[in-house]
C-alpha cells in the first residue's frame, strides 16, 4: 500500500504524520508542488514483457502527460535484486528538470527534502510521482530492489542528478524489504 510519512529533520526516527489514504497523500503532496497519481494499464501486462509492450499498455496516459508537461523522452527503468550496487549508500540530489516515475511493478521510496521536513513517499504498483525540478530528494529501492518503472523526461538525453552534498539521506530510515 502506498504511504506518505512526514518527518521533521531533527527527528528522523519518528514521523510526525503517516498517511495511507490515496486522496490524503495526493492533497498533502500537491501542497508541496508534487504530483501523485494512479494509472491503470489499458491491457494486461505479462511477466517478462518487453519495454515496448509496457509503454504501449500506458501509451494514452504517457502521451497525455508528455503533451501537458512538454516531456520528450520515455524509457523503462528495470532494477532487480541481482543488482547489489542499488543497495549502497544513499545521497541527496536534485535535477534540473522534473523527476517523473511511474511504477509498473515493485516499489520504491522517494524522500523529498523540503525545508525542515522530509516527505517519504512509498510508491508501489500503479503509482506515478512527479518531483519538481530543483527539489532535493533521494530514492531508496530497498536492500533487495525490485521494480519496473516508466520514466519521463523533458530532455532526450535523460535526467542528470546533481548531488547536494547534504548527508541527510543517511540519517533517515531505509526502505525495508
Amino acid at each position: 500500500m502506498s504511504s506518505l510519512s512526514v518527518y521533521h529533520v531533527s527527528s528522523p526516527e519518528i514521523p510526525n504524520k503517516v498517511l495511507t489514504h490515496f486522496e490524503d497523500i495526493v492533497a498533502t503532496l500537491a501542497e508541496q508542488g508534487v504530483r501523485f497519481d494512479r494509472w491503470e494499464a489499458a491491457v494486461k501486462i505479462q511477466p517478462g514483457a518487453r519495454d515496448e509492450e509496457i509503454i504501449a499498455a500506458y501509451q494514452a496516459r504517457i502521451d497525455g502527460l508528455m503533451t501537458e508537461r512538454g516531456y520528450v523522452a520515455v524509457d523503462i527503468v528495470s532494477v532487480s535484486s541481482d543488482h547489489p550496487e542499488q543497495a549502497g549508500e544513499l545521497d541527496e540530489y536534485r535535477h534540473s528538470q522534473d523527476d517523473v516515475r511511474f511504477f509498473v511493478t515493485g516499489r520504491g521510496l522517494f524522500n523529498l527534502h523540503l525545508g525542515d521536513y522530509v516527505y517519504a513517499v512509498l510508491c508501489e504498483r500503479n503509482d506515478l510521482i512527479t518531483v519538481p525540478a530543483g527539489m532535493p530528494h533521494w530514492f531508496d529501492g530497498g536492500e533487495r530492489p525490485h521494480f519496473v518503472s516508466i520514466r519521463l523526461s523533458g530532455d532526450s538525453h535523460g535526467v542528470v542528478a546533481e548531488l547536494t552534498g547534504d548527508d541527510i539521506a543517511r540519517r533517515f530510515p531505509r526502505l525495508e524489504d
